[in-house]
C-alpha cells in the first residue's frame, strides 16, 4: 500500500476549536494493551476531559468504560470519532459515521491517511483531521 499525503486537514485554529467543542470521543481500534499508542492516546484524553467510548472487537470494558463492537452500536451522541485502524479501513469509518448522523470529527491518528475517506467525511459535515496525534496536538494548545 502506497502512503498518502493527507489533501484535506483542519489548521490549528480548527484543532483547538475542536478540542474547546467536543466531549464525547469515540476511539476506534483502542486496544485494552497499555503499551500502545491508542491506549496511551485515549487515557490521556479521559483524564485531561473527555467521555471516551472504546471501539474494539473484544474485551467488554478499556479504561472502565463500556467496549463497542462498532461505531453504529454505539447508543447515545458521538462528537469525534479518533480512528487508530489502518488507511483502507477508512472509507467504511467515514460511511459510518456518515450514517449515524451526529459526528462532528473525523480525526484519524499519526500515520493514518485516507484522502477518499477524508472527503467523504468533509462532504458530509464533519471536520477533518489526518495523520496527526490527539494527544500531542491538545498538549501543545
Amino acid at each position: 500500500m502506497e502512503c498518502e499525503f493527507p489533501t484535506i486537514n483542519s489548521n490549528k485554529e480548527q484543532v483547538k476549536e475542536i478540542f474547546d467543542t467536543v466531549k464525547t470521543i469515540a476511539v476506534l481500534g483502542l486496544s485494552p494493551d497499555e503499551t500502545k499508542a491508542s491506549h496511551r492516546v485515549a487515557k490521556y484524553l479521559q483524564e485531561v476531559g473527555y467521555k471516551i467510548i472504546p471501539v474494539y472487537p473484544k474485551e467488554d470494558f478499556i479504561l472502565n468504560e463500556k467496549v463497542y463492537r462498532s461505531l453504529a452500536e454505539i447508543p447515545f451522541a458521538v462528537d469525534m470519532i479518533d480512528i487508530f485502524r489502518k488507511p483502507d479501513a477508512l472509507i467504511a469509518i467515514a460511511q459510518a459515521a456518515i450514517k449515524r448522523g451526529d459526528v462532528k470529527v473525523f480525526w484519524s491518528q499519526q500515520g493514518i491517511v485516507n484522502n477518499e475517506a477524508a472527503a467523504m467525511a468533509e462532504k458530509a459535515g464533519m471536520q477533518v483531521v489526518q495523520n496527526q496525534c490527539a494527544m500531542i496536538d491538545h498538549r501543545n494548545l
